[in-house]
């Protein structure tokens, strides 16, 4: 069996997306928790709107169909829940 996991994520899509999406990303207005489809609307919108239709839009949609979005709701989640334990204990 082969590992593909990637500092700690389940592959280097999911790694990345998160990377490069998500670690700035800011949930304003968002009811939590947030769905995993919630998180991939997101990032299917941020292909539409960068990229132009043709061949660099088909790779990108390709590398967003191996993102774990589970996986990233619930780090967005997560981080959520710390950083208002962390707000309301300070």
């Amino acid at each position: 069996m082969t590992d593909n996991t990637y500092n700690g994520w389940t592959n280097y899509e999911t790694w990345r997306v998160n990377l490069e999406i998500f670690d700035t990303y800011i949930f304003d207005d968002v009811s939590y928790p947030i769905s995993p489809e919630y998180v991939q609307d997101i990032a299917d919108n941020f292909v539409d709107m960068s990229a132009p239709d043709g061949l660099a839009k088909d790779y990108a949609m390709a590398f967003l169909g191996a993102v774990n979005w589970t996986e990233i709701a619930e780090h967005v989640n997560e981080s959520k829940k710390l950083e208002d334990f962390y707000n309301d204990n300070i």
